[in-house]
């Protein structure tokens, strides 16, 4: 098991190498440009997020599409994810990843209205779209859609699969003392439940999960910031210093450079926003919008919500805590700095522990959609039964799983589908701009005043 682990580390740090941080983080900056800042309509994306497109075709709201799609990216990507970065690239890592939502929403917004300007119908009849429709009936390229559809059932393994269960159980296991075999078996149990019942429970269930839990883990981030408010500057400072390799930090980090932080920070954001990834925009294609601006602003509200706030409070929350109290975070690693942070607040763990399981849990309800989508594409309808019963056997074994050998294989399925998604938005680029000429600069933001302003 050492050896399979230090082998799938190796390949991932070979795909999160210079290579992939230029190309991830150049696409979200060339498109930030491109775009004249998109990312200042994101007050009006809100809005439109929470007003339906009447009368348009597509499979579920435009909330639904992206609940599903928040569900997939709102997990262990926020707390665990964070807390890992920290621990491998040093507080600095941090400021990258919050720096890959922030830019990364551009991107989000591009890839997600490529695949409703791409999506059709489906075998079944259902509207259906993504990348690997992008970049089939956009580029005309099979052979890469058909790579991008491949990684993407791989890394539902990985991402969206092993990392959540294993979460789960463990964080239940440390708090109540639950076997993590047993939390298994009922993650697992209720997971098929929801799959079964296809996009439209999968939405239903993440239309009021996602929005209840991100507000109950953001108000105990809130908490836990007041009790370290006095150690918030120093806290903010650090992030930034180690951020650029100007403070090195000694003591429970394998990394404080700047080439650590940054890797970590952005293999650890492009996980929990999946700006770039090329996921989001399966959900997106199924929503329900007359045009592919509109969804593509609501879509980029997920990168918002997901990065640019609940990822920088975790981490705030974890530095601050180590500031504050540093001889508990000597040797500590992955999840424990989280937890280590939360167990300042009365009922602190379980609030982590709530939070934690139900974001996890609907991540993979947002996972496995995508999977199934990808399978679709490879092998047509027939191949999605026989999909959702490997996803159920792997979402077991993940409880009970390596987390290194799970964190190591999740970061490389990821780097490995970004390539294709990010090639496929660069090369349509153009396109994006046409049609956010069209609808948002040109016409839009006058004739529809009244949805926006």
């Amino acid at each position: 098991m050492q050896s399979l682990t230090a082998l799938v580390s190796a390949c991932s740090n070979f795909i999160w190498g210079v290579p992939m941080l230029v190309m991830l983080f150049g696409t979200h900056l060339f498109l930030t440009v491109r775009l004249r800042l998109v990312q200042r309509h994101i007050p009006k994306a809100i809005r439109l997020s929470l007003s339906p497109d009447e009368g348009s075709q597509g499979e579920i709201s435009q909330f639904g599409a992206l609940a599903t799609a928040l569900a997939a990216t709102i997990g262990t990507g926020n707390i665990i994810g964070v807390s890992t970065a920290i621990a491998l690239g040093g507080p600095g890592a941090v400021l990258w990843c919050w720096l890959t939502g922030v830019f990364g929403i551009a991107t989000k917004y591009g890839e997600a209205l490529l695949a409703v300007k791409y999506r059709t119908r489906g075998k079944t009849g259902a509207i259906v779209g993504g990348p690997m429709y992008t970049i089939e009936r956009g580029l005309g390229w099979k052979w890469l859609a058909v790579i991008f559809a491949a990684f993407t059932v791989l890394a539902t393994f990985g991402a969206g699969c092993t990392v959540q269960s294993h979460a789960i159980t463990d964080v239940i296991h440390t708090t109540f003392g639950v076997a993590p075999a047993v939390s298994g078996l009922v993650v697992t149990a209720i997971t098929a439940v929801v799959i079964l019942g296809g996009v439209k429970a999968i939405a239903k269930v993440c239309e009021k999960l996602v929005p209840f839990m991100s507000l109950f883990y953001i108000l105990g981030c809130i908490a836990i910031l007041v009790l370290n408010a006095p150690y918030l500057g120093e806290a903010l400072a650090l992030i930034v210093k180690s951020a650029f390799g100007f403070q090195q930090i000694a003591g429970g980090f394998a990394g404080g450079a700047m080439m650590a932080a940054c890797r970590y920070g952005m293999a650890r954001g492009l996980f929990s926003n999946e700006s770039g990834l090329g996921t989001a925009p399966i959900a997106a294609a199924t929503a329900q919008t007359k045009n592919p601006v509109r969804q593509a602003l609501v879509s980029m509200t997920g990168t918002f919500w997901d990065t640019v706030i609940i990822c920088a409070m975790t981490g705030i929350v974890v530095v601050s805590s180590m500031v504050k109290q540093p001889e508990l975070y000597q040797g500590a690693n992955d999840d424990a700095m989280t937890r280590l942070a939360f167990a300042n607040l009365p009922a602190g763990q379980i609030v982590l522990a709530l939070a934690l399981s139900v974001f996890a849990f609907t991540t993979i309800l947002g996972w496995s959609y995508y999977g199934e989508r990808c399978v679709e594409y490879l092998f047509g309808p027939k191949g999605i039964p026989v999909y959702r019963l490997v996803f159920l056997v792997v979402l077991f074994i993940g409880a009970v799983a390596n987390l290194d050998l799970v964190w190591s294989f999740a970061d490389l399925m990821n780097g490995l589908m970004a390539f294709p998604n990010l090639i496929s938005v660069l090369l349509l680029s153009g396109v994006i701009v046409a049609e956010t000429r069209h609808y948002l600069w040109e016409n839009w933001l006058d004739e529809q005043a009244e949805t926006l302003d």
